[in-house]
C-alpha cells in the first residue's frame, strides 16, 4: 500500500462486520499452531536429556518440523487455489491431528526417528493451515488495513505459544528424570529403558491430548459457513505465478527476510532453555520459566506493535525491532549470568511483529498470485530448520552456546536490511 493509504487508514475498519465470526474462528488456528510450535521447541531440551543427544542431534526435531513446512506449503497453495481456503483448513487440521496421534506408537517403539516422522506429519498440517489462514485473514477486509488485521490475528499466536510451553512444563519437562548423560551411560539397559519409557510416555500423553481437542475445532470449522474469496480465475497457472512473483522484488526480498527471521526466532527459542541452564545452573523444568517469560513478553509486545501500526508505518517498526533485536543478541553473546538471560528474554519482544509484518508487506498487490505467493512466504519457514541446525553445529564445534547466537544475530541484520529497502521496492510493485 502507498504511504498515503497507510496514513489515511485510521477510519477504515480492520474487520468487516459480516466476517467477525469467521475471523474469530480462523484466528483460533493461529493459537493452535503457536501451541504446537512452542511445544516442539521444548522437545530439544527434553530429548537431549532422555536420549543423551548432542545439540546437533536434537536440532533434527526442528529440521523435521520446519522441513515439512517447506515441502507442504506449495501443495497447500495448489489445494486452496483449486478448491477453497476452508478445504485447506480442514485438510491441515486433519494432518495436525494425525501427527499428534502418531506420538502414541512412537512412544511404544521408543525410536527417535518415529517421533521425527510424527512431527513431520504434524508440521505438514500446520504448513497447510498457515498457507491457508494468513492470506485468508488478509482477504477478510480492506487492503489498507491488511497488515494490521494480520498482526491482530497473529497476536493470538503467542497466546497459543504460552499454552504450549505450560503444557510442556507441567506434563513433559517436570516429568524428566534428572539423571545426566554420564549417569545414564552406566545404567543397565533394562533400567534405562524403563526410565526413558516413562519420560516418552509424558511426551506422548501431551500430544495425544491436544489431538482430541483439535477434533472439536475441526468439527466447528466443518459446519461453519465461511466467506469465499472472489478470483478472476481458478486456473492453476503455477508457472506463470512463479514467474511473476520472481519478478516482484518486494516479494522476493520478503521471502528472504522471512527465511532469516525464522532462523532468529527458532534459534533463540530452541536454545533458551540450554542457555539458562548453563548461565543460572537450573534444570530443564526451572529453566523453562525463562522461556515462558520470553513468550509472554512476545505476546504482549505483539499487541503493542499492532496498536502502534495505526500511527507508524509497519516497515519503520520492523526496522526498529530488528536493530534492537540485534543489540539484545550481542549482549546474549558477550554477557553472562542474569544479564545475558534477561537480554535473551528481551529479544523476544523485538521479534513479536516480524512474521506478520514481513508477510503483510510481501503480499502487497499480488492479486490472483496471492495463494502461490503466500506459500512461498510459508516455505521460507524452512529457515527455522536450516539456521537452527547451523546454530547447533556452531555450539557443538566451538563448545560454546554463547557463540552459536551469532547465527540469530546475522538473521536480525538481514531483516533490518529488508525493512530499510522495502519502501523503494514497494514503489515498484505492479499488480498482476
Amino acid at each position: 500500500m502507498t504511504n498515503k493509504q497507510e496514513n489515511t487508514s485510521k477510519g477504515i475498519p480492520v474487520i468487516m462486520k459480516d466476517n467477525k465470526w469467521p475471523f474469530i474462528l480462523i484466528t483460533s488456528l493461529f493459537f493452535l499452531w503457536g501451541l504446537a510450535n512452542n511445544m516442539t521447541d521444548t522437545l530439544l531440551a527434553a530429548f537431549k536429556r532422555i536420549m543423551s543427544m548432542t545439540d546437533f542431534q536434537t536440532s533434527w526435531i526442528q529440521m523435521a518440523f520446519y522441513g515439512s513446512y517447506f515441502l507442504l506449503a506449495l501443495p497447500a497453495a495448489i489445494l486452496i487455489k483449486k478448491y477453497t481456503y476452508k478445504i485447506g483448513v480442514l485438510v491441515g487440521l486433519g494432518l495436525f491431528i494425525a501427527g499428534a496421534l502418531l506420538f502414541y506408537p512412537a512412544s511404544i517403539t521408543m525410536v527417535y526417528g518415529h517421533f521425527l516422522a510424527a512431527l513431520f506429519i504434524l508440521a505438514g498440517g500446520l504448513s497447510i493451515l498457515e498457507t491457508a489462514a494468513n492470506p485468508y485473514i488478509i482477504s477478510m477486509g480492506p487492503e489498507e488495513t491488511a497488515t494490521r488485521r494480520l498482526n491482530l490475528a497473529q497476536s493470538f499466536n503467542p497466546i497459543g505459544s504460552i499454552t504450549g510451553i505450560l503444557l510442556s512444563k507441567f506434563f513433559i519437562l517436570s516429568n524428566l528424570n534428572l539423571l545426566d548423560a554420564n549417569e545414564r551411560s552406566i545404567m543397565g539397559a533394562n533400567e534405562l529403558k524403563t526410565i526413558q519409557s516413562e519420560e516418552l510416555g509424558s511426551v506422548m500423553g501431551t500430544y495425544v491430548g491436544v489431538a482430541f481437542f483439535l477434533l472439536l475445532v475441526w468439527m466447528m470449522v466443518r459446519f461453519t459457513k465461511m466467506p469465499t474469496v472472489k478470483e478472476k480465475t481458478k486456473n492453476l497457472d503455477i508457472g506463470g505465478s512463479i514467474k511473476r512473483l520472481l519478478g516482484n522484488r518486494n516479494y522476493c526480498w520478503a521471502v528472504i527476510a522471512q527465511f532469516f527471521y525464522m532462523g532468529a526466532q527458532i534459534g533463540l527459542w530452541s536454545y533458551t532453555i540450554r542457555y539458562v541452564m548453563q548461565e543460572l545452573q537450573k534444570n530443564e523444568d526451572n529453566a523453562s520459566v525463562y522461556y515462558l517469560a520470553s513468550i509472554v513478553l512476545f505476546s504482549c509486545s505483539r499487541f503493542v506493535f499492532t496498536a502502534l501500526m495505526k500511527f507508524i508505518e509497519p516497515r519503520r517498526l520492523l526496522s526498529f525491532a530488528a536493530i534492537l533485536g540485534a543489540v539484545c543478541t550481542l549482549v546474549v553473546i558477550y554477557g553472562n549470568g542474569l544479564i545475558g538471560v534477561i537480554s535473551l528474554v528481551l529479544a523476544s519482544a523485538c521479534m513479536s511483529l516480524m512474521f506478520p509484518t514481513i508477510y503483510g508487506l510481501g503480499m502487497q498487490k499480488l492479486g490472483d498470485d496471492a495463494k502461490i505467493g503466500g506459500s512461498g512466504l510459508i516455505m521460507a519457514i524452512l529457515g527455522g530448520a536450516v539456521l537452527t541446525g547451523i546454530q547447533g553445529v556452531v555450539s557443538d564445534k566451538t563448545g560454546s552456546i554463547h557463540l552459536s547466537f551469532y547465527v540469530p544475530l546475522l538473521c536480525f541484520l538481514v531483516v533490518a536490511l529488508y525493512a530499510w529497502v522495502q519502501k523503494s521496492l514497494q514503489q515498484k510493485i505492479v499488480s498482476p
